[in-house]
């Protein structure tokens, strides 16, 4: 007879889709900022599975939005592989005025789901983006270093013909909101892997 005991969710480092979580110290390559930070990244190269249920990989978050850098170059892509890379090249790019420090004030919901992310209003009226789940290349998350406890998170998609890049930056309300939505997201790049294979 089966008996059910309690459940405990495991914050081990072998989670599938290499949601790490790491310390950092960030230096930024524009003005001397340097701040520690709080990492949680998604590689979506990573092909284990990790089992989670079809219903955990659709779930809603309430963000605000940052900004964007859009058709960046395929020798910038390369060049933003890994998640510092990036977390410096956000901040050089808040620094120099590409991006802003602080989000409006409006909220929005942010879907993730085994098609990708999609970002609404709140009364879902207008769709602001869409991230298809096969350009999406990376999404990290990491303390945004500005002393109140938000979380910035990044997500790098490429175009259809992979010939360049984008970055789309929205604040989350904490880190666990942030690496929540990692966790969603890694779990419908497992869902869409398995639903590959014969």
């Amino acid at each position: 007879m089966f008996r059910k005991g309690k459940k405990r969710h495991s914050s081990s480092s072998s989670q599938s889709s290499e949601v790490s979580t790491k310390s950092k110290s960030v230096d930024s390559s524009v003005g001397g900022l340097s701040r520690s930070s709080t990492v949680a990244s998604l590689d979506t190269d990573s092909t284990k599975s990790s089992g989670n249920n079809v219903s955990e990989t659709c779930a809603e978050f309430r963000v605000k939005y940052v900004g964007a850098i859009e058709s960046l170059q395929f020798d910038m892509s390369k060049t933003l592989k890994e998640p510092l890379d990036l977390i410096n090249y956000i901040d050089a790019a808040q620094q120099g005025g590409k991006l802003p420090f602080v989000p409006g004030d409006e909220e929005l919901i942010l879907f993730v789901s085994k098609h990708g992310v999609k970002v609404a209003s709140l009364d879902q009226c207008d769709v602001l983006h869409r991230h298809p789940l096969y350009l999406i290349v990376r999404m990290l998350c990491y303390d945004d270093g500005l002393g109140a406890g938000k979380n910035l998170l990044a997500l790098k998609t490429t175009d259809p013909d992979q010939e360049g890049c984008s970055i789309w930056v929205y604040q989350c309300s904490s880190s666990e909101q942030a690496q929540s939505i990692c966790k969603v997201l890694s779990a419908s790049f497992d869902c869409a892997l398995a639903s590959d294979k014969p």
